[in-house]
């Protein structure tokens, strides 16, 4: 086992199981995202690769496709199943694992539902939410009483990306995560920022992972047009930023942390593995270019965490221990 007295807090950690595998693949979904084929993932597996790699506590969350495939019933039912599999793992494991949970979008009523269900009878560390459900970006008005409530419960909110609406024509043979994800995640930053969803509902606690794709480099571009045609929108782009919480999930070093950090600081920095989708040996490879920047890097993104979740450990339901 790494020598690691930070303990990391991996905050961009996912699970699968066969049901939902098998009704994403039912729905078309063969090759996820176009990548080549689902991973697979099973709870010790997961622990094995803590383990070896010096992560203390993982939190747990459903990645793309998410879980509405056409069917508003059968989302809720899916969602239901995930977000039950997830707290069964932390339940076994309370002291390694946490859950983000899903939330069957865009039935708005029906993920109000699931959300109040999740956080106060699951004990839920947060919900995970795609960065565009059917073409909607977050900060579309459907969105509005989910954002409402999530505001009013002060909650944590991983924004996980998904395929932007015309992948089929920007990127039909590629796999999407590796341009798109990062793309449609700086979209519907923007889209939250122009909406003047994150000044209005500041009290959720968003987690954009992949160092916030292109937000970096574009933020100063943003902020021109913000200011050029929208005069009198708000606090800065950067001051609106740097209220978000970023995790360092993909290729860190040496690009993009340093680019992320030069626009909002080091202070919501945190650490995700993107395991199981990411393979341990690549899961690998992060943490050594992560070590290689410095060994303070485990202990900030690990007191970022603490500072994050905290309300979470101290004021959930059944999950009152888990981060």
């Amino acid at each position: 086992m790494t020598e690691n007295p930070a303990g990391l807090v991996d905050v961009h950690a996912h699970f699968l199981t066969d049901r939902y595998v098998a009704e994403a693949t039912r729905a078309g979904h063969v090759r996820p995202d176009g990548m080549p084929a689902w991973p697979s993932w099973s709870e010790d597996r997961h622990l094995r690769l803590m383990d070896e790699h010096g992560i203390a506590r993982s939190v747990l969350s459903v990645s793309s496709p998410g879980v509405h495939f056409g069917s508003d019933t059968e989302a809720a039912a899916l969602a239901r199943h995930v977000n039950d599999h997830a707290a069964a793992v932390r339940d076994r494991h309370p002291d390694r694992f946490g859950g983000f949970a899903s939330l069957p979008l865009p039935d708005v009523d029906a993920a109000l539902a699931e959300l109040a269900r999740a956080l106060d009878e699951l004990g839920a560390s947060g919900v995970a939410l795609e960065s565009n459900v059917d073409g909607r970006y977050l900060g579309d008005p459907l969105f509005l009483p989910l954002l409402e409530e999530l505001h009013r419960r002060e909650a944590v909110v991983f924004v996980h990306p998904t395929s932007p609406p015309n992948w089929a024509a920007v990127s039909p043979d590629r796999p999407r995560p590796m341009l798109e994800f990062p793309f449609d995640t700086t979209r519907t930053v923007a889209d939250l920022l122009f909406s003047g969803a994150l000044e209005r509902f500041d009290g959720i606690r968003f987690v954009i992972p992949h160092c916030g794709g292109a937000l970096a480099l574009l933020a100063d571009r943003v902020e021109l047009f913000r200011t050029t045609f929208t005069p009198g929108s708000g606090a800065s782009t950067r001051d609106q930023l740097a209220g978000l919480w970023f995790d360092l999930a993909g290729t860190p070093f040496p690009t993009q942390v340093p680019a992320l950090a030069s626009v909002v600081g080091t202070g919501r920095l945190l650490y995700g593995s993107d395991f199981c989708f990411t393979p341990p040996e690549a899961v690998g490879r992060q943490l050594a270019s992560i070590d290689a920047a410095g060994p303070q890097w485990r202990d900030l993104t690990t007191r970022n965490a603490d500072r994050l979740l905290r309300v979470v450990r101290s004021e959930g339901a059944s999950g009152a221990g888990a981060p």
